[in-house]
């Protein structure tokens, strides 16, 4: 198992720095006495490029050395990974190659072509996604920047929890949403050192469960055919963080369709924030498992805000 270390995390909290924001922590009453618990919400949807995923790019880019940053970066992503990555690459003022699926949201598709990606699109499968990453640097000589399955990557994700912890102390519970697990795992490392006795939790939905498989299954089981509104939380976990969530996490709860609709909507509704479905999902397993939460002191990460307002859930 890899680990970021505690000196690394905090080199990358010095490094992302100028590129990212501090994002805030919200507390709404409502919220709170629908649930029994006081949640802390920790707002990655005011992030740069509308997701934490922004904390891993920046790392990733700004710690490559010049000669191979020069080739510019490339990755396959759905869609948050890709807006973060292009930002990053523009700020050093590099390429960014990136391969999307067919069926990507179209504003993140069109995010990404804003911050200058260069977009090459193939079939919604890990596949093809792999297949066309592969010959993009073929071509290119881009370095690959995976979404998650990179210690750079999960090292920049941690520094989310380290700023949860900084600012809030005596924490129950950490809750984060899970795909490809890299903020599940940077927030794991970063709760081993900075808050030991906090129990890390996340959150997937029932149709796209394979983290929850391979957390109780005791093996590694890929992502088939993923059925969920939560787009960004599709991918299988990686060979990097399945070791550390297998380790270092204390469950991951199943949620159901109708409940991440639920939580999207009461987070548009109470607290006015625009969250897409991927960070509605660990209040959808809060709403699920309201006993469970009774009475704790629970910060939550809401993942991103790139919502698609041309389909929003409740309009289906």
């Amino acid at each position: 198992m890899t680990l970021p270390r505690l000196n690394e995390i905090e080199e990358a909290s010095r490094r992302i720095a100028p590129c990212i924001h501090r994002t805030p922590l919200l507390v709404n009453e409502s919220i709170n006495r629908m649930t029994g618990a006081r949640i802390y919400f920790k707002c990655e949807n005011f992030q740069k490029a509308g997701a934490f995923k922004s904390r891993g790019a920046c790392n990733a880019v700004f710690s490559m050395d010049p000669g191979h940053a020069a080739k510019g970066v490339a990755t396959h992503s759905s869609g948050n990974h890709a807006q973060a990555l292009s930002r990053a690459a523009a700020l050093r003022h590099i390429k960014a190659y990136i391969v999307m699926p067919r069926t990507a949201p179209l504003v993140k598709v069109n995010a990404v072509k804003e911050y200058g990606g260069l977009i090459t699109f193939c079939e919604p499968t890990l596949e093809s996604r792999e297949n066309t990453l592969k010959e993009v640097i073929r071509h290119t000589g881009a370095s690959e920047i995976h979404p998650y399955n990179d210690l750079r990557i999960l090292t920049g994700q941690a520094t989310c929890a380290m700023e949860i912890y900084e600012d809030l102390k005596d924490i129950d519970i950490i809750m984060t949403p899970v795909g490809g697990g890299g903020l599940l795992s940077g927030t794991a490392a970063a709760t081993l050192y900075r808050s030991p006795r906090t129990r890390v939790i996340a959150a997937e939905p029932r149709g796209a469960d394979d983290a929850y498989r391979s957390f109780y299954g005791g093996r590694f089981m890929p992502s088939v055919n993923p059925q969920t509104i939560a787009d960004g939380l599709l991918t299988s976990l990686g060979s990097l963080t399945y070791p550390i969530i297998k380790e270092h996490v204390s469950d991951i709860l199943r949620v159901e369709e109708a409940h991440i609709i639920l939580a999207m909507r009461i987070i548009w509704e109470r607290m006015k924030l625009v969250v897409e479905p991927s960070a509605a999902v660990p209040l959808a397993a809060i709403l699920e498992n309201t006993e469970r939460f009774r009475g704790s002191k629970t910060a939550l990460v809401l993942s991103g805000g790139n919502a698609d307002l041309d389909h929003l859930p409740w309009k289906q």
